[in-house]
């Protein structure tokens, strides 16, 4: 019994060793699609998801693919995107003006079509489909716009057009598009320079336009205000010449309100020297 126990376990050993040594399995890790490639049939039509699969030893070999949020970026900083150093695009837009582009694409590949991309494409689906896609879409898109809607207004109906674009196209290719981040648009620094020039001199002549109303509207007011003291001093001479005794009223609302009587002969308006105040106690 001993010796047969022994046998087993050597047996169970070797096939262990053999195991390890052959590899009939493949382990994918999570966010990833594998691939199975086998030397008779070429790509299988299908792909495998995250966790532990048996194969064909010798005969099958996985390829793995990140099925994850992926990040392409066009830029002039040296250490960021797939090509190292200065990238940025250059387009022209409409009236020629010769503009800058930095941008980055998030997009994820189609988890159900990683086997298509393989056999179709292949591994470095990146540099052959997303790459040259965006360089073409991004100068047709700045092309429809002229320079000074491109600095302005249209920047981002420029970006919501190149990812619709970019969305139709990588879409034929399996590529599913999440999002376009078009973070700089550059200008010649003499272009940049007189359309911020053109701007101030906008906000300008707003500002002289309000200042101008304004000194209008305080005009104005100035009018209505001189229109209302001479019709005042009009209605006054009206009512002297009616009753002359409205000299004497007048004359009396001016006087101080802690004077409670004014002595006077009562034949004419009361003057400093020809009357007495009595002050209120």
């Amino acid at each position: 019994m001993k010796t047969v126990t022994g046998k087993i376990l050597i047996g169970l050993a070797v096939l262990f060793v053999l195991f390890l040594m052959f590899r009939p399995y493949v382990i994918v890790p999570a966010g990833h699609r594998a691939v199975i490639f086998n030397l008779y049939r070429g790509v299988l039509p299908t792909q495998l998801g995250e966790g532990i699969h048996f194969i064909t030893p010798f005969a099958d070999r996985a390829e793995f693919y990140d099925a994850r949020w992926q990040t392409y970026s066009i830029s002039r900083t040296s250490w960021e995107g797939e090509v190292k150093g200065d990238d940025v695009m250059r387009a022209l837009t409409s009236d020629g003006q010769e503009v800058s582009v930095e941008l980055s694409l998030r997009f994820h590949i189609d988890p159900n079509n990683v086997w298509r991309i393989h056999k179709e494409i292949g591994r470095d689906y990146l540099s052959k489909i997303v790459r040259p896609e965006i360089r073409s879409l991004v100068r047709v898109a700045v092309a429809e716009y002229p320079a000074a809607k491109v600095f302005s207004s249209e920047r981002r109906a420029i970006q919501d057009n190149i990812e619709n674009s970019l969305r139709t196209r990588l879409q034929r290719n399996y590529v599913i598009v999440d999002e376009v981040l078009l973070r700089e648009v550059r200008f010649s620094d003499a272009f940049q320079g007189a359309i911020i020039q053109k701007q101030i001199s906008q906000q300008n002549a707003q500002r002289m336009k309000y200042v101008l109303e304004k000194e209008q509207l305080e005009k104005q007011r100035k009018i209505v205000l001189a229109e209302g003291d001479a019709a005042a001093i009009r209605l006054k001479g009206q009512a002297i010449a009616t009753n002359p005794r409205v000299v004497t009223y007048e004359y009396v609302q001016k006087v101080a309100p802690n004077i409670r009587a004014i002595i006077t002969d009562g034949r004419g308006v009361p003057v400093p020297g020809g009357a007495v105040s009595v002050p209120a106690r």
